[in-house]
């Protein structure tokens, strides 16, 4: 078992121990991430495909071909996985009901998510992770039902590595809750994304974070033919959707507009994919989507969930809502021959490292706090120790105010510590860390006087 390796940088009057960190790999995680498999993830998309259309409104009474004869065969994935889980692992199609709105239901309709929950193992825990695709597909007319729309690309790219991450985690236990859905009506109004946020809301569950994947096998762009298979785009929000008049206050007195939950759940991404993954950068979008746009992490941050983005780097637009056709030599269409698929491979493995350190993390520090009651060219900061899952200690993470991602980290067994770096010009955030490195989301620090 490999452990924090510490150089001591100081000692501070306190006898407070303050070092550098530098984090271990954890082991489970690198074997959960070779058993993601490219070719999986391929017979995955062929089959998904092979429905013809996942079209949200397509004939639910056809066993063959359409969304419905889609979700049962995801179903029936979920069920296989689900004996290899000792029990955690259970699945179902969610049935709910979209009212006519005039635009792209033209009618009130059944439509369902399907989803598997893998049950945390700690009845204490009650943090959820959420990672999701959505299933249905489309061509150029976003009514046209009876049409071939194989969404390779969109979304059974995202739905791909949904299925693989169920069948690899579910034969892990985590303290946390961990559920995979393949979302409908994504095409016509993010409406499966809707029905689940709001379920959540009104449930009260703690999501944690939310990972959307919304087209994340292609890596050729369309217009440029720029190809790159090592990057992939996160999209955070900046002002939370949610944010009350007392939280924007806070926001404007320590100017942290690029430290929502979604920025910080972006970075922690950027982190962990950078630290497990080869060959794979996150490029850190600070914007909640692509204009014109849409996805299904949407919903949550309107409920006040912590959601992001994952999106190839390089979109090819005739791959995309097009009728299959071939104009001036050109193939239109999203089928899989357009695809990447070992880009696919460390897109997916991105998601399991980000959702295993945080379903195995202690939980976040609570109350933290920086002191500015004084002026100094030192920062305090203070917190208190979560409730939960024992911590091995904190991490203390800082960056330039002009940065985009953190520059510094520092590790410490105390819930405080003086850092020899100026307030005015950083910004800090605290995470609690176990013995292999698992950490939890940061906590921006709010002032104190």
């Amino acid at each position: 078992m490999k452990k924090y390796i510490f150089c001591t940088i100081f000692i501070l009057s306190l006898f407070t121990q303050i070092s550098f960190a530098q984090v271990s790999e954890d082991p489970e995680i690198k074997k959960m991430i070779s058993e993601v498999k490219a070719e999986n993830l391929e017979a995955t998309v062929r089959k998904l495909v092979s429905f013809g259309t996942r079209h949200t409104l397509s004939d639910p009474k056809n066993k063959k071909r359409g969304i419905s004869a889609a979700q049962e065969w995801i179903k029936s994935e979920f069920d296989k996985y689900a004996l290899e889980s000792n029990g955690r692992l259970t699945s179902k199609i969610d049935y709910f009901t979209v009212k006519a709105d005039g635009k792209r239901i033209p009618a009130d309709s059944q439509v369902a998510n399907v989803m598997a929950t893998l049950k945390g193992t700690d009845p204490n825990d009650d943090r959820v992770l959420i990672i999701s695709g959505h299933l249905d597909s489309r061509v150029t007319d976003v009514m046209n039902v009876k049409s071939d729309a194989p969404g390779a690309n969109d979304d059974g790219s995202g739905v791909a590595a949904v299925i693989e991450l169920a069948k690899i985690m579910s034969k892990r236990a985590f303290p946390a809750t961990i559920i995979f859905v393949a979302v409908t009506g994504e095409e016509q109004g993010l409406y499966g994304a809707r029905h689940l946020a709001e379920t959540a809301k009104e449930g009260k569950w703690n999501i944690v974070a939310m990972l959307n994947n919304d087209m994340i096998g292609n890596s050729l762009s369309s217009g440029t033919n720029l190809r790159d298979n090592t990057q992939i785009r996160v999209f955070s929000e900046t002002i939370p959707f949610t944010e009350t008049e007392d939280e924007a206050k806070m926001r404007k007195a320590t100017n942290r507009d690029n430290d929502s939950p979604s920025r910080l759940l972006a970075r922690y991404i950027k982190t962990v994919t950078e630290q497990y993954v080869d060959q794979l950068k996150v490029k850190l979008v600070y914007r909640n989507d692509r204009f014109l746009r849409g996805g299904d992490h949407t919903p949550f941050s309107q409920n006040g969930f912590t959601a992001v983005r994952f999106c190839e780097l390089n979109e090819n637009f005739d791959h995309q809502h097009q009728d299959l056709r071939t104009e001036n030599g050109i193939v239109y269409g999203d089928l899989p021959e357009f695809m990447d698929f070992d880009y696919l491979r460390k897109n997916t493995c991105s998601n399991l490292a980000t959702l295993a350190n945080l379903a195995w993390s202690p939980k976040a520090p609570v109350n933290v706090g920086i002191e500015v009651k004084n002026l100094s060219n030192s920062s305090a900061l203070l917190w208190t120790a979560p409730e939960g899952k024992k911590q091995y200690g904190y991490q203390i993470l800082m960056r330039e105010t002009s940065s985009s991602h953190w520059e510094k980290v520092f590790f410490v067994k105390d819930t405080k510590a003086e850092i020899p770096y100026s307030k005015d010009n950083y910004f800090f955030a605290v995470q609690t860390v176990d013995a292999l490195g698992h950490a939890s989301l940061p906590v921006f620090p709010i002032p104190i006087r």
